[in-house]
């Protein structure tokens, strides 16, 4: 099991809270053991929210529960998920020591209004920041009331952290259309923030967006399966209140940065016209290419920028995606500018070409000279075809941590951090973005290494949290 302190450093580079990051790490193992379990793996179709962070898109929002469709209806039963899930803690404590206590297992069995079976269970942890005291747990949602309509998919299973099997992990998961088709009847028939956030974000992603046609295909199967309504724009409108209220207390911890509600409800009539009738959206031309140049979507830890270039990489592609601007330091300053493209130079370099908040004029920025980003909460509408999301599946690639290291295939115990009392201040270089740890409030830094190693003469800190 990984330390402590590398779930505080990945807290920090993303800027989540570190039991969101923790469950996200525990959520890894969980699909892990599930999938390596002989009845599991085989019948259970992993789908929703924490599919697409897990298996589809990298620079996602953070999510908390585990969705399954389970196609052998008798596994819905509480001896044979006790049993099951007494052997997925065992393999997962055998591999890595996360602790699963079996005892405090819940799944509670129930016909839903359709008299379908479903079930509803909670999973126990003690992960990294959890020593002692009460345990976090994870949802899980069960199902026998589906119909999948599309053949399942073995993907890899995305897992930042530095003690992932050599081989990876994987996961039987709905297609993509599938889940993309489930969000949409997801949205119209419980209308929850997450939905809306999931279909407007998959549909703003030109480069991954299939047809129309095989998209309202699927939409209509499972709407009609469930007996439901298409969902659709007029239908939605009386509860728009309802979301925008429930908008930051459902969404606002798991992303780094939330993005305004008004950037999202207003895509909605352009995705419906799109779903309803094929509208094609209009996309503005990109950036020219100059000669030379390769645009790069590939996941960027691959490219060897560092750790710190990685990080503040990662940051920029979560707010391209969302149609967020970035405070980007550069050259001693901070520049809000809008994130268009990555691109890999004839020499070699990694350029970030963006747009210039205040004057919209287009700039271009070396990734290896880059000091730090941070999200802001001001959309912008692309003036650019935005060109730092993925074409397609993830790979599973290395992190920086990794580098040089030896991924173990048995349980390691985690090192127990010493107790102090009292809070501690973290302070961010204004150059490098490096972060420092302070049980006094003083913002004055030394010269310093960076996490690639060169040297920082960075003499000031921003208080960027305090932990308690």
């Amino acid at each position: 099991m990984i330390d402590r302190g590398e779930i505080l450093e990945l807290a920090g580079e993303l800027g989540l809270r570190p039991d969101v990051v923790e469950k996200d790490y525990v959520l890894g193992w969980l699909l892990a053991g599930i999938a390596a379990h002989p009845a599991l793996g085989a019948t259970w179709v992993f789908k929703g929210g924490t599919c697409l962070k897990k298996c589809y898109f990298e620079t996602y929002r953070f999510s908390e529960d585990l969705d399954f469709t389970v196609e052998n209806e008798d596994q819905l039963n509480e001896q044979f998920l006790r049993e099951a899930f007494g052997d997925v803690a065992a393999w997962i404590y055998d591999h890595i020591g996360i602790e699963i206590p079996v005892d405090q297992l819940r799944f509670e069995v129930y016909r839903n209004p359709r008299n379908g079976l479903n079930c509803e269970g909670r999973v126990y942890y003690r992960g990294p920041l959890q020593p002692g005291g009460s345990l976090p747990r994870i949802k899980l949602d069960l199902t026998a009331d589906e119909q999948v309509v599309r053949p399942p998919d073995q993907r890899p299973v995305v897992h930042l952290y530095t003690d992932g099997p050599d081989d990876g992990m994987t996961a039987r998961c709905y297609a993509f259309e599938e889940v993309f088709g489930e969000k949409i009847r997801a949205l119209g028939e419980r209308v929850r923030p997450r939905d809306l956030y999931d279909v407007i974000n998959l549909f703003r992603n030109e480069a991954f967006r299939p047809a129309a046609s095989a998209i309202l295909d699927v939409v209509r199967e499972k709407c009609s399966f469930k007996d439901v309504p298409i969902p659709n724009l007029a239908a939605l409108q009386a509860f728009r209140d309802e979301l925008a209220g429930d908008w930051q207390a459902m969404l606002g911890h798991q992303l780094p940065t939330l993005p305004p509600f008004e950037a999202f409800w207003a895509a909605l009539p352009e995705f419906f016209a799109w779903l309803e009738r094929g509208a094609i959206p209009a996309v503005p031309a990109g950036i020219p290419i100059t000669a030379g140049e390769e645009v790069v979507r590939a996941p960027t830890r691959g490219f060897g920028v560092g750790l710190a270039g990685a990080s503040v990489l990662e940051i920029v592609r979560f707010a391209a995606a969302n149609r967020l601007c970035v405070d980007l330091g550069y050259g001693g300053s901070t520049r809000r500018i809008e994130p268009y493209s990555l691109r890999q130079t004839l020499d070699g370099n990694l350029v970030l070409h963006a747009v210039r908040a205040d004057s919209g004029e287009h700039r271009s920025y070396r990734v290896d000279r880059m000091q730090g980003a941070k999200a802001t909460d001001q959309a912008f509408t692309p003036k650019y075809a935005i060109e730092l999301t993925p074409t397609g599946p993830l790979p599973v690639l290395p992190t920086a941590r990794e580098s040089g290291v030896t991924k173990p295939s048995v349980r390691r115990t985690s090192r127990r951090p010493s107790r102090r009392s009292g809070p501690v201040y973290v302070y961010e270089c204004g150059m490098c973005g490096k972060r420092f740890r302070r049980t006094k409030q003083d913002s004055r830094l030394r010269s310093h290494k960076t996490k690639d190693g060169w040297q920082c003469s960075g003499r000031t800190g921003w208080l960027v949290d305090t932990r308690y």
